[in-house]
C-alpha cells in the first residue's frame, strides 16, 4: 500500500513539476511574511495536483527547500520547484531519530482513533485497563486464534483489546464472509470467539458491515499479516507476542512516550 500511494505522487509530480518550477522562480521573497506566503501557494499547488492530498498534508520539512508530503502513512520529501523526490525514512543524525517514523505513527494514531469503537469487537478487563491495543485479525489466521486463546490472561494483565477485521484473503473468500457474519452476529464475541475454534458460525446477513472499511484502513497503514496490533499512540507492534511479553513491550512503549512528550514540552 505505501508503494502504491508513493507512486502516486511520483505520477502526479511529473504533471505538476514545471508548473512549480515556474512559480517557484518568479521573484525571490524578501522578508519573512513573503516566505511564509510561498510556502502556503507551494502546499495549495501540490494539494491541487496529487489526487488524495489536502494542503494540511504537505508540511516544511527539517531540510531547508524540501517539503514533506503525506498520503495515508506514506511519506516522502519533494523539493520546493517540484523537480526532485525522495521516498524513504529521515533521520536526525544528532538524535538517531527516525522522523519519518514519526509521523507515521502520528498518522497511524489519529486514524485508530477514528475508529468507531461500535465497529470493534472488545474484550476488556472488569476494572480500568492499563493498555487498549487495536488488533486486525483473520478468523483464520492461525496466530489470531492463538491470541484469542489467551485473551482471558491478557485481559487480567490489564490489556482491552479492539478488534477489527481483516481477512488476508481478500473479498469474496471464505474468510470475508466469516468474518461479515461475525459482524453481522448478535452476539459479536461469541461469534468471533467460536470462528477462531474453527466452530460453525452459520450466515448472517446485515447489509454494510465494517469489515470493507477495516480492510481498507488495514492497508492504508501498512499491515501485511495478522494479527496487526496496534497501541493507542499509534505504535504498530506487528504480529503474536506470548501475554507477559505483550504487556512488558507495551509498558516500555509507554514509558518512552511519556518521556518524549516531556522532553518535547
Amino acid at each position: 500500500m505505501r508503494r502504491i500511494a508513493l507512486a502516486n505522487i511520483l505520477f502526479a509530480l511529473t504533471i505538476t513539476s514545471s508548473t512549480l518550477a515556474e512559480d517557484s522562480t518568479k521573484s525571490a521573497p524578501k522578508n519573512e511574511a513573503k516566505n511564509e506566503a510561498k510556502n502556503e501557494d507551494i502546499r495549495v499547488q501540490l494539494a491541487k495536483k496529487i489526487p488524495g492530498t489536502k494542503p494540511e498534508d504537505v508540511r516544511t520539512s527539517p531540510i531547508a527547500g524540501m517539503y514533506e508530503i503525506s498520503l495515508g502513512t506514506s511519506t516522502a520529501y519533494i523539493t520546493a520547484d517540484g523537480k526532485y523526490l525522495i521516498s524513504g525514512d529521515l533521520y536526525e543524525v544528532a538524535t538517531k531519530t527516525n522522523l519519518t517514523e514519526e509521523r507515521r505513527t502520528v498518522v497511524r494514531e489519529q486514524a485508530i482513533a477514528a475508529i468507531k469503537e461500535s465497529d470493534t469487537i472488545v474484550f476488556g478487563p472488569a476494572s480500568q485497563p492499563k493498555h487498549t491495543i487495536t488488533v486486525f485479525i483473520d478468523v483464520d489466521c492461525g496466530y489470531c486464534r492463538k491470541l484469542h486463546s489467551e485473551i482471558t490472561e491478557l485481559n487480567k494483565l490489564g490489556v482491552r483489546v479492539r478488534y477489527t477485521a481483516y481477512p488476508r484473503s481478500g473479498p469474496n473468500t471464505s474468510s470475508w464472509s466469516k468474518m461479515e457474519t461475525v459482524w453481522c452476529s448478535k452476539d459479536r464475541r461469541d461469534a468471533l470467539t467460536r470462528a477462531q475454534l474453527d466452530q460453525d458460525i452459520g450466515t448472517a446477513k446485515c447489509g454494510t458491515t465494517p469489515v470493507a472499511s477495516q480492510y481498507k484502513l488495514g492497508g492504508d497503514l501498512g499491515v501485511s499479516g495478522t494479527p496487526a496490533i496496534f497501541t493507542e499512540a499509534g505504535d504498530y507492534i506487528g504480529g503474536y507476542l506470548p501475554p507477559q511479553k505483550l504487556v512488558a513491550y507495551l509498558d516500555e512503549l509507554k514509558t518512552q512516550s511519556t518521556v518524549a512528550k516531556k522532553s518535547g514540552s
